[in-house]
């Protein structure tokens, strides 16, 4: 299967003073720029588009290659292309940079049009849904009524979740990826360690460091924390196991022997090269506030007000969002007399399977899209 090829990188603005995105929080944002990316071609009824999300460290660049000489395609690469899971000779792709991010949407190290200096902590704090908000407005421009799908994986599964429910009418397919409907006190505690490194870096300077040097070490750590998450005990034994950097023998210090400990500091460095400390604080944030059932009483009220129907994949490995977490929704959905299935994938690489387990995981979601297709299509 081949690539999208070479990819550019677009940018939507919106949301001008007088008319600033009104958050959950009551403060209002705007301007805001969207960094996006498409892959593939809107059909003439418009009626073949699907809204990938990203996960919280990930971009805009999905699928392909901004140059020829770059060393990596998009995140979802394996996902998205001619004869993938998301086909690209069917299917109009569409993502987009999550507001907070750093990745060309504006966010923490954007500037702020009324100091004429980088956002830092006067950036308001925003929530699942007020992403969604954002994304509804590029989607609008676009000229797109009605979503084919919605889909992704961990938080990109939350913001599939709020989509499906927020805007019932414009999603036919919903297809929540190693996500819950609501994030656990475990996965808080992970978060808060992570923000407290960063906070507790002395170079963070309140979230004004723009300018000076960034607060690397706190960034690191958060990383590192949240990198183990994503990984499980089976993957780390395979990988490393208690492998010792230089031979058998312990070197009775402090510094880094067990090979393990080398991988996590040089995947907490390298982050630090593409990754903005403070947009780290904002999007986990927004990660611990969502909880479909919050506003709504139940989880059964919320995700009844969904018209579409659910793809929801979990991973028997992923224990930061583990299987229950989807039989919870489609039991919700059970009860609301909703249309969905959830399918189990059996893998050893925990919660980071969705992003390497593709081929366990499109021919069921390639199945999933061809019926949601071949029914928009049959109605004409």
């Amino acid at each position: 299967m081949s690539s999208v090829g070479l990819v550019k990188t677009k940018y939507y603005t919106f949301a001008h003073y007088p008319n600033e995105l009104v958050l959950d929080s009551g403060q209002r944002l705007g301007a805001i720029t969207l960094a996006y990316e498409t892959y593939g071609a809107l059909n003439e009824q418009k009626s073949n588009a699907i809204l990938i999300f990203h996960a919280l460290s990930g971009d805009a660049h999905a699928a392909g290659k901004h140059h020829p000489k770059d060393e990596k395609p998009g995140w979802w690469d394996s996902m998205i292309g001619p004869g993938k899971a998301f086909d690209t000779d069917r299917y109009f792709v569409i993502c987009a940079n999550t507001i907070g991010g750093c990745k060309g949407s504006t966010g923490p190290s954007s500037i702020n049009p009324r100091t004429g200096r980088p956002y830092g902590l006067d950036f308001p704090v925003f929530t699942i849904r007020d992403i969604v908000r954002s994304q509804r407005a590029l989607i609008d421009h676009l000229g797109i009524d009605r979503l084919l799908a919605v889909a992704g994986g961990s938080m990109a599964g939350m913001e599939t979740l709020e989509w499906a429910i927020t805007y019932p009418d414009r999603v036919k397919l919903s297809i929540p990826i190693a996500t819950a409907s609501a994030q656990s006190a475990q996965n808080i505690a992970f978060n808060d360690m992570g923000r407290r490194a960063i906070m507790a870096d002395p170079r963070w300077r309140k979230g004004d460091y723009y300018g000076k040097e960034p607060p690397f070490d706190g960034l690191a750590v958060a990383r590192m924390i949240g990198h183990v998450t994503y990984l499980s005990d089976a993957t780390l034994t395979s990988k490393f196991g208690r492998k010792l950097e230089n031979g058998d023998g312990y070197g009775f210090s402090l510094n880094p022997e067990f090979r393990v400990e080398s991988y996590l500091k040089n995947k907490g460095e390298a982050f630090t090269r593409r990754f903005d400390a403070n947009s780290y604080l904002y999007i986990t944030r927004a990660i611990d506030y969502f909880d479909l059932s919050k506003e709504y009483g139940t989880l059964a009220n919320a995700i009844g007000r969904a018209r579409s129907r659910f793809l929801l994949l979990s991973f028997t490995s992923d224990w930061l969002y583990p299987p229950c977490k989807s039989e919870e929704i489609l039991s919700a959905l059970r009860r609301c007399g909703k249309q969905g299935v959830h399918k189990t994938i059996d893998s050893t690489y925990g919660h980071d399977a969705f992003l390497v387990e593709d081929a366990k995981i499109t021919p069921t979601i390639s199945r999933a899209l061809e019926e949601a297709y071949c029914s928009v299509s049959s109605k004409g």
